[in-house]
């Protein structure tokens, strides 16, 4: 019994809590709100966020409501101000979850919208679109497994934007501001 007592204690002392919080002061001040799930308003609880800390897990912040708008990735740490997570204003208005998938990530990539045109497939990082497909622009995919990010620019620059696993048939569907995608990054727990 004392044997079963100790792997029940080992086994939930590996369980941890995914937390974000953000506070409406630079450097962990004034008025904070914490979050352990997805939350698509914010702003009832903060008036503005300059800074953030993320006790576990990963989570995509948004400037608007309703997981929408400029989008930034944050994993565990601290950030003491926008500039640490390369944020324009103080508004964050929304954050998702991002669960850690374990295994194989695969998407499938098309050159035109409603999965027209070539098709390619990805099952790890690329950091140029441009030098490994020839293309500058990705229109629509197909996202199988795994949570992914695409970057306006190569090298993981730019404006970012979460891709979960499903279908979108044009860039819109993502958020995107138009169909120029410079790398892509699969969201891991690195």
């Amino acid at each position: 019994m004392d044997k079963i007592k100790n792997q029940f204690r080992s086994k939930a002392i590996t369980i941890s809590i995914v937390q974000i919080t953000f506070y409406e002061h630079k450097n962990f001040s004034g008025r904070n709100y914490e979050c352990t799930c997805d939350c698509a308003d914010l702003t009832c609880h903060l008036k503005s966020c300059n800074s953030i800390r993320v006790e576990s897990g990963s989570f995509m912040i948004y400037e608007k409501l309703n997981y929408s708008g400029d989008q930034y990735y944050l994993r565990r740490g601290d950030y003491l101000d926008l500039g640490d997570w390369k944020g324009v204003i103080d508004c964050v208005s929304s954050c998702r979850l991002i669960s850690m998938e374990s295994g194989l990530f695969s998407m499938r990539l098309y050159e035109r919208i409603e999965f027209g045109g070539q098709m390619l497939d990805l099952v790890d990082d690329c950091p140029s679109i441009t030098d490994r497909f020839h293309l500058d622009n990705i229109f629509s995919c197909h996202v199988f497994k795994g949570n992914w990010l695409f970057y306006e620019h190569p090298n993981y620059q730019g404006r970012m934007y979460l891709m979960r696993p499903g279908d979108y048939k044009r860039f819109s569907e993502w958020g995107g501001r138009s169909a120029r995608v410079g790398s892509i990054r699969r969201v891991m727990d690195y």
